[in-house]
Protein backbone atom coordinates (compact mmCIF):
# COMPACT_ATOMS: atom_id res chain seq x y z
CA UNK A 1 0.00 0.00 0.00
CA UNK A 2 1.28 3.46 -0.92
CA UNK A 3 2.44 5.63 1.99
CA UNK A 4 1.76 9.34 2.19
CA UNK A 5 4.80 11.60 2.45
CA UNK A 6 5.64 13.78 5.43
CA UNK A 7 5.64 16.79 3.10
CA UNK A 8 2.05 16.07 2.04
CA UNK A 9 0.92 15.74 5.66
CA UNK A 10 2.65 18.99 6.62
CA UNK A 11 0.47 20.89 4.13
CA UNK A 12 -2.72 19.75 5.90
CA UNK A 13 -4.42 21.37 8.88
CA UNK A 14 -4.11 20.95 11.76
CA UNK A 15 -1.54 18.22 10.97
CA UNK A 16 0.98 20.87 9.96
CA UNK A 17 1.36 21.80 13.62
CA UNK A 18 2.95 18.43 14.40
CA UNK A 19 6.73 18.02 14.38
CA UNK A 20 8.45 16.31 11.47
CA UNK A 21 9.26 13.30 13.67
CA UNK A 22 5.62 12.94 14.68
CA UNK A 23 4.41 13.29 11.09
CA UNK A 24 6.79 10.54 10.03
CA UNK A 25 5.19 8.28 12.63
CA UNK A 26 1.68 9.35 11.71
CA UNK A 27 2.23 8.50 8.03
CA UNK A 28 2.17 4.80 8.90
CA UNK A 29 -1.32 5.19 10.38
CA UNK A 30 -2.86 7.08 7.45
CA UNK A 31 -4.99 5.41 4.80
CA UNK A 32 -5.10 6.37 1.15
CA UNK A 33 -8.15 5.63 -0.99
CA UNK A 34 -9.27 6.50 -4.49
CA UNK A 35 -12.51 7.53 -6.15
CA UNK A 36 -13.14 6.98 -9.86
CA UNK A 37 -14.65 9.76 -12.02
CA UNK A 38 -18.32 10.19 -11.13
CA UNK A 39 -18.06 8.06 -7.98
CA UNK A 40 -19.77 9.47 -4.90
CA UNK A 41 -18.22 9.57 -1.44
CA UNK A 42 -20.87 8.25 0.99
CA UNK A 43 -21.84 10.98 3.43
CA UNK A 44 -21.59 8.59 6.38
CA UNK A 45 -17.85 8.37 5.71
CA UNK A 46 -17.62 11.91 7.07
CA UNK A 47 -19.22 10.81 10.32
CA UNK A 48 -17.21 7.64 10.97
CA UNK A 49 -14.61 9.20 13.27
CA UNK A 50 -12.17 9.75 10.40
CA UNK A 51 -10.57 12.98 9.33
CA UNK A 52 -10.69 12.81 5.50
CA UNK A 53 -8.59 15.05 3.29
CA UNK A 54 -8.65 15.64 -0.45
CA UNK A 55 -5.08 15.03 -1.70
CA UNK A 56 -5.56 14.94 -5.48
CA UNK A 57 -8.30 15.83 -7.94
CA UNK A 58 -11.59 17.65 -7.45
CA UNK A 59 -14.82 16.99 -5.61
CA UNK A 60 -18.19 18.49 -6.50
CA UNK A 61 -20.05 19.41 -3.30
CA UNK A 62 -23.84 19.66 -3.07
CA UNK A 63 -25.57 21.42 -0.19
CA UNK A 64 -29.01 21.15 1.40
CA UNK A 65 -30.20 24.45 -0.12
CA UNK A 66 -29.55 23.16 -3.63
CA UNK A 67 -26.33 25.10 -4.16
CA UNK A 68 -23.02 23.52 -5.11
CA UNK A 69 -19.28 24.14 -5.23
CA UNK A 70 -16.10 22.47 -6.46
CA UNK A 71 -13.33 21.65 -4.00
CA UNK A 72 -9.88 21.41 -5.57
CA UNK A 73 -6.88 19.63 -4.04
CA UNK A 74 -4.18 22.06 -2.96
CA UNK A 75 -6.62 24.87 -2.23
CA UNK A 76 -6.85 26.49 1.19
CA UNK A 77 -10.21 24.84 1.84
CA UNK A 78 -8.85 21.40 0.91
CA UNK A 79 -6.21 21.68 3.63
CA UNK A 80 -8.95 20.98 6.18
CA UNK A 81 -10.88 17.72 6.73
CA UNK A 82 -13.90 17.20 4.50
CA UNK A 83 -17.18 17.91 6.19
CA UNK A 84 -15.82 20.45 8.68
CA UNK A 85 -16.68 23.42 6.51
CA UNK A 86 -19.98 25.22 6.99
CA UNK A 87 -22.41 24.65 5.46
CA UNK A 88 -21.70 20.93 5.47
CA UNK A 89 -22.08 19.15 2.12
CA UNK A 90 -24.89 16.67 1.60
CA UNK A 91 -23.19 14.91 -1.30
CA UNK A 92 -19.62 14.67 -2.63
CA UNK A 93 -18.93 13.51 -6.20
CA UNK A 94 -15.52 12.87 -7.77
CA UNK A 95 -14.64 15.05 -10.77
CA UNK A 96 -12.01 12.94 -12.49
CA UNK A 97 -9.71 10.72 -10.48
CA UNK A 98 -9.61 11.58 -6.78
CA UNK A 99 -7.27 10.52 -3.98
CA UNK A 100 -8.29 10.87 -0.34
CA UNK A 101 -6.34 10.52 2.89
CA UNK A 102 -7.95 9.29 6.09
CA UNK A 103 -6.60 9.46 9.65
CA UNK A 104 -8.39 8.36 12.80
CA UNK A 105 -9.83 11.43 14.48
CA UNK A 106 -9.21 10.16 18.01
CA UNK A 107 -5.57 9.36 17.24
CA UNK A 108 -5.08 12.79 15.72
CA UNK A 109 -6.62 14.53 18.73
CA UNK A 110 -4.32 12.65 21.15
CA UNK A 111 -1.23 13.59 19.13
CA UNK A 112 -2.26 17.22 18.84
CA UNK A 113 -2.94 17.41 22.57
CA UNK A 114 0.47 16.01 23.49
CA UNK A 115 2.20 18.13 20.86
CA UNK A 116 0.65 21.37 22.00
CA UNK A 117 1.25 20.70 25.69
CA UNK A 118 4.80 19.56 24.95
CA UNK A 119 5.50 22.83 23.16
CA UNK A 120 4.54 24.68 26.35
CA UNK A 121 6.59 22.47 28.69
CA UNK A 122 9.50 24.91 28.54
CA UNK A 123 13.11 24.45 29.51
CA UNK A 124 13.71 22.39 32.63
CA UNK A 125 15.41 24.13 35.53
CA UNK A 126 18.73 22.82 36.78
CA UNK A 127 18.36 20.68 39.92
CA UNK A 128 19.65 21.94 43.27
CA UNK A 129 21.67 18.74 43.66
CA UNK A 130 23.60 17.26 40.75
CA UNK A 131 22.03 13.95 39.54
CA UNK A 132 24.00 10.70 39.35
CA UNK A 133 23.84 10.85 35.54
CA UNK A 134 24.00 14.02 33.41
CA UNK A 135 20.61 15.65 32.97
CA UNK A 136 19.49 17.38 29.78
CA UNK A 137 16.85 19.75 28.57
CA UNK A 138 14.88 18.59 25.57
CA UNK A 139 12.31 19.46 22.96
CA UNK A 140 9.53 17.13 24.11
CA UNK A 141 7.92 17.26 20.67
CA UNK A 142 10.79 15.16 19.35
CA UNK A 143 10.42 12.44 21.98
CA UNK A 144 9.17 9.83 19.52
CA UNK A 145 11.03 7.09 21.36
CA UNK A 146 9.40 7.48 24.76
CA UNK A 147 6.12 8.98 23.59
CA UNK A 148 5.66 7.25 20.24
CA UNK A 149 2.24 6.81 18.62
CA UNK A 150 1.93 3.25 19.90
CA UNK A 151 2.61 4.35 23.48
CA UNK A 152 0.18 7.26 23.35
CA UNK A 153 -2.67 5.32 21.78
CA UNK A 154 -2.32 1.75 23.07
CA UNK A 155 -1.30 2.61 26.64
CA UNK A 156 -2.86 4.54 29.48
CA UNK A 157 -0.85 7.68 28.68
CA UNK A 158 -3.51 8.54 26.11
CA UNK A 159 -6.09 8.52 28.92
CA UNK A 160 -4.29 11.01 31.14
CA UNK A 161 -6.09 14.30 31.85
CA UNK A 162 -4.46 17.07 29.79
CA UNK A 163 -3.56 18.98 32.95
CA UNK A 164 -1.50 15.98 34.10
CA UNK A 165 0.32 15.77 30.77
CA UNK A 166 1.48 19.37 31.04
CA UNK A 167 2.89 18.91 34.54
CA UNK A 168 4.27 15.44 33.75
CA UNK A 169 6.46 16.81 30.96
CA UNK A 170 7.80 19.47 33.29
CA UNK A 171 8.62 16.99 36.05
CA UNK A 172 10.38 14.33 33.96
CA UNK A 173 14.18 14.49 34.09
CA UNK A 174 16.11 13.36 31.00
CA UNK A 175 19.26 11.32 31.66
CA UNK A 176 21.90 9.91 29.34
CA UNK A 177 23.03 6.58 30.77
CA UNK A 178 26.01 4.42 29.71
CA UNK A 179 25.81 0.69 29.04
CA UNK A 180 26.31 -1.44 32.14
CA UNK A 181 24.95 1.08 34.66
CA UNK A 182 22.68 -0.45 37.31
CA UNK A 183 19.59 1.73 37.53
CA UNK A 184 17.62 -0.23 40.12
CA UNK A 185 18.93 -2.77 42.63
CA UNK A 186 16.81 -5.58 43.98
CA UNK A 187 15.92 -4.90 47.61
CA UNK A 188 16.32 -1.13 47.46
CA UNK A 189 13.53 1.25 48.40
CA UNK A 190 11.60 2.45 45.35
CA UNK A 191 12.11 6.16 44.74
CA UNK A 192 11.53 6.76 41.01
CA UNK A 193 9.78 5.66 37.82
CA UNK A 194 11.64 5.41 34.50
CA UNK A 195 10.54 5.63 30.87
CA UNK A 196 12.97 4.58 28.14
CA UNK A 197 13.49 7.04 25.32
CA UNK A 198 16.30 5.11 23.63
CA UNK A 199 18.53 2.14 24.36
CA UNK A 200 17.67 -1.13 26.10
CA UNK A 201 17.52 -2.44 29.67
CA UNK A 202 17.63 -5.90 31.23
CA UNK A 203 15.48 -6.86 34.21
CA UNK A 204 16.97 -9.56 36.46
CA UNK A 205 16.21 -11.23 39.80
CA UNK A 206 18.50 -13.28 42.03
CA UNK A 207 17.34 -16.85 42.65
CA UNK A 208 19.79 -18.52 45.02
CA UNK A 209 23.24 -17.84 43.62
CA UNK A 210 21.99 -17.26 40.08
CA UNK A 211 20.89 -14.05 38.37
CA UNK A 212 17.82 -14.82 36.22
CA UNK A 213 16.78 -12.56 33.33
CA UNK A 214 13.09 -11.68 33.57
CA UNK A 215 12.66 -9.22 30.68
CA UNK A 216 14.32 -7.07 28.05
CA UNK A 217 12.95 -3.52 27.77
CA UNK A 218 13.27 -1.01 24.93
CA UNK A 219 12.13 2.44 23.80
CA UNK A 220 8.66 3.37 24.98
CA UNK A 221 8.66 0.86 27.85
CA UNK A 222 8.73 1.77 31.54
CA UNK A 223 10.03 0.24 34.75
CA UNK A 224 10.20 0.99 38.46
CA UNK A 225 6.45 1.38 38.98
CA UNK A 226 5.83 -1.87 40.87
CA UNK A 227 7.62 -0.85 44.07
CA UNK A 228 6.08 2.62 43.95
CA UNK A 229 2.51 1.39 43.57
CA UNK A 230 2.85 -1.40 46.14
CA UNK A 231 4.94 0.70 48.56
CA UNK A 232 7.44 -2.18 48.64
CA UNK A 233 11.14 -2.68 48.02
CA UNK A 234 12.44 -3.32 44.52
CA UNK A 235 11.77 -6.95 43.54
CA UNK A 236 14.28 -6.96 40.67
CA UNK A 237 17.34 -5.18 39.33
CA UNK A 238 17.45 -3.19 36.09
CA UNK A 239 20.68 -2.63 34.14
CA UNK A 240 21.33 -0.71 30.93
CA UNK A 241 22.29 -3.19 28.19
CA UNK A 242 23.23 -0.42 25.77
CA UNK A 243 23.79 3.27 26.22
CA UNK A 244 20.57 5.22 26.07
CA UNK A 245 18.39 8.03 27.32
CA UNK A 246 15.91 7.68 30.19
CA UNK A 247 13.15 9.87 31.58
CA UNK A 248 13.03 9.80 35.38
CA UNK A 249 10.06 10.74 37.55
CA UNK A 250 10.27 10.97 41.34
CA UNK A 251 7.91 9.04 43.59
CA UNK A 252 5.78 12.01 44.69
CA UNK A 253 5.25 13.14 41.10
CA UNK A 254 4.57 9.55 40.03
CA UNK A 255 1.89 9.16 42.70
CA UNK A 256 0.17 12.43 41.81
CA UNK A 257 0.45 12.39 38.02
CA UNK A 258 0.31 8.69 37.06
CA UNK A 259 -0.72 6.46 39.94
CA UNK A 260 -3.73 8.50 41.06
CA UNK A 261 -5.43 8.89 37.64
CA UNK A 262 -4.54 5.41 36.29
CA UNK A 263 -4.92 3.03 39.23
CA UNK A 264 -8.56 2.02 39.74
CA UNK A 265 -9.72 0.08 42.79
CA UNK A 266 -12.95 -1.85 43.39
CA UNK A 267 -14.82 -2.81 46.52
CA UNK A 268 -15.98 -6.41 47.00
CA UNK A 269 -19.47 -5.70 45.65
CA UNK A 270 -18.16 -3.71 42.69
CA UNK A 271 -15.65 -6.46 41.83
CA UNK A 272 -18.28 -9.22 42.00
CA UNK A 273 -20.64 -7.20 39.83
CA UNK A 274 -17.98 -6.55 37.20
CA UNK A 275 -16.99 -10.25 37.10
CA UNK A 276 -20.67 -11.25 36.83
CA UNK A 277 -20.85 -9.01 33.74
CA UNK A 278 -17.91 -10.72 32.05
CA UNK A 279 -14.70 -9.47 33.67
CA UNK A 280 -11.99 -12.02 34.49
CA UNK A 281 -10.44 -12.59 37.92
CA UNK A 282 -6.63 -12.48 37.79
CA UNK A 283 -4.74 -13.96 40.75
CA UNK A 284 -1.20 -12.54 40.81
CA UNK A 285 0.13 -14.67 43.66
CA UNK A 286 2.50 -17.61 43.39
CA UNK A 287 0.99 -20.79 41.86
CA UNK A 288 1.04 -22.57 45.25
CA UNK A 289 -1.04 -19.75 46.78
CA UNK A 290 -3.43 -19.82 43.85
CA UNK A 291 -3.93 -23.59 44.12
CA UNK A 292 -4.67 -23.28 47.82
CA UNK A 293 -7.42 -20.64 47.77
CA UNK A 294 -7.74 -19.09 44.31
CA UNK A 295 -11.16 -17.73 43.38
CA UNK A 296 -13.37 -19.84 41.06
CA UNK A 297 -12.83 -18.94 37.41
CA UNK A 298 -9.65 -16.96 38.09
CA UNK A 299 -6.53 -17.18 35.95
CA UNK A 300 -3.14 -17.27 37.64
CA UNK A 301 -0.66 -14.65 36.44
CA UNK A 302 2.12 -14.26 39.01
CA UNK A 303 3.67 -10.83 39.38
CA UNK A 304 7.01 -11.98 37.99
CA UNK A 305 5.34 -13.20 34.79
CA UNK A 306 3.18 -10.16 34.03
CA UNK A 307 5.53 -8.41 31.62
CA UNK A 308 5.84 -11.58 29.57
CA UNK A 309 2.06 -11.79 29.32
CA UNK A 310 1.65 -8.43 27.61
CA UNK A 311 0.10 -9.18 24.23
CA UNK A 312 -1.34 -12.54 25.23
CA UNK A 313 -4.25 -11.13 27.23
CA UNK A 314 -7.42 -10.17 25.37
CA UNK A 315 -7.54 -6.34 25.06
CA UNK A 316 -11.33 -6.53 24.70
CA UNK A 317 -11.82 -8.18 28.11
CA UNK A 318 -11.89 -6.55 31.53
CA UNK A 319 -9.69 -7.83 34.34
CA UNK A 320 -10.10 -7.65 38.12
CA UNK A 321 -6.74 -8.31 39.76
CA UNK A 322 -6.36 -9.63 43.31
CA UNK A 323 -3.79 -11.00 45.75
CA UNK A 324 -3.69 -11.60 49.51
CA UNK A 325 -3.63 -8.01 50.72
CA UNK A 326 -3.99 -5.85 47.62
CA UNK A 327 -0.34 -4.83 47.52
CA UNK A 328 0.79 -7.06 44.65
CA UNK A 329 -2.49 -6.73 42.78
CA UNK A 330 -2.39 -2.91 42.78
CA UNK A 331 1.05 -3.04 41.15
CA UNK A 332 -0.10 -5.49 38.47
CA UNK A 333 -3.32 -3.57 37.80
CA UNK A 334 -1.21 -0.46 37.17
CA UNK A 335 1.11 -2.36 34.83
CA UNK A 336 -1.85 -3.69 32.83
CA UNK A 337 -3.54 -0.30 32.70
CA UNK A 338 -0.29 1.28 31.55
CA UNK A 339 -0.29 -1.19 28.63
CA UNK A 340 -3.83 -0.20 27.64
CA UNK A 341 -5.75 -3.06 29.27
CA UNK A 342 -8.96 -2.46 31.19
CA UNK A 343 -7.86 -3.51 34.66
CA UNK A 344 -8.97 -2.88 38.25
CA UNK A 345 -7.52 -4.08 41.55
CA UNK A 346 -9.46 -5.55 44.46
CA UNK A 347 -9.07 -3.23 47.43
CA UNK A 348 -8.06 -5.17 50.53
CA UNK A 349 -7.42 -8.40 48.63
CA UNK A 350 -8.37 -11.79 50.05
CA UNK A 351 -7.61 -10.54 53.57
CA UNK A 352 -10.31 -7.94 53.09
CA UNK A 353 -14.09 -8.20 52.79
CA UNK A 354 -13.91 -10.53 49.77
CA UNK A 355 -12.93 -13.50 51.97
CA UNK A 356 -16.56 -14.56 52.30
CA UNK A 357 -16.86 -14.73 48.49
CA UNK A 358 -14.80 -17.93 48.38
CA UNK A 359 -17.48 -19.70 50.39
CA UNK A 360 -20.29 -18.75 48.02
Amino acid sequence: MAKVSVEALARLSPLGNLSGERLAELAAYCRLESLAPGQALPRQRLEAGLSLYLLQGELRLSFADGSGAVLQAGSEAAAWPLGLQEPRPQALLAVGNVELLGVDGQLLDILLTWEQLAANAGVQKAPAVAPAAPEETTDWRQMSGAFNVQVLTASALGQLPPAHIDVLLQRFRRLRVPAGEVLIREGDVGDAYYLIESGSCEVTRRLGNKEVVLAQLGAGQAFGEEALVANARRNASVTMKSKGVLLKLGKEDFDALLRAPLLKGLSRDEAQDRVARGAVWVDVRYPAEFRFDGLPGAINLPVNEVRGAFGSLDPNREYVVYCQSGRRSSAVAFLLTQQGYQAWWLEGGLWGPLAETKEQ
